[in-house]
């Protein structure tokens, strides 16, 4: 069974692959000026995606995602059927998280605004 899961892992990793490359390339194209590298090679990547829409929008950022999202639900569907252990982890999780709502959603927030302060910081540096 463990074999599955992590055939599952691997392929959701792999159909995920092309979409957190152009995501990552978008970020490095704007963070410094397009003659240097690494800007330079992120806007390649981005101009391939953007020359090939079907390939790269339909399949690549639409399809391959969409597909691992369908596979990790029906994956974690299963697991949550076949194995009575992680049911009663995930309802202790709950319970947990209930219990300490305000907490985690604090901690969120302050996630959030470090995320904010970063971009915001970077854009700063590089104007």
């Amino acid at each position: 069974m463990k074999t599955a899961k992590r055939f599952v892992a691997l392929t959701e990793l792999f159909l995920l692959f092309p979409g957190v490359l152009f995501m990552a390339a978008l970020f490095m194209r704007n963070v410094q000026p397009s003659q240097y590298e690494p800007a330079r090679t992120a806007g390649r990547v981005v101009d391939w995606f953007s020359a090939r829409p079907f390939l790269g929008l339909g399949i690549f950022l639409v399809m391959l995602p969409f597909v691992a999202l369908l596979l990790g639900c029906a994956t974690i569907v299963r697991n949550l059927w076949r194995d009575a252990t992680l049911r009663q982890a995930t309802l202790e999780m709950f319970a947990l998280v209930r219990a300490h709502l305000a907490t985690l959603v604090i901690a969120a927030a302050s996630l959030v605004a470090a995320g904010i302060l970063f971009i915001v910081g970077l854009h700063v540096i590089t104007d």
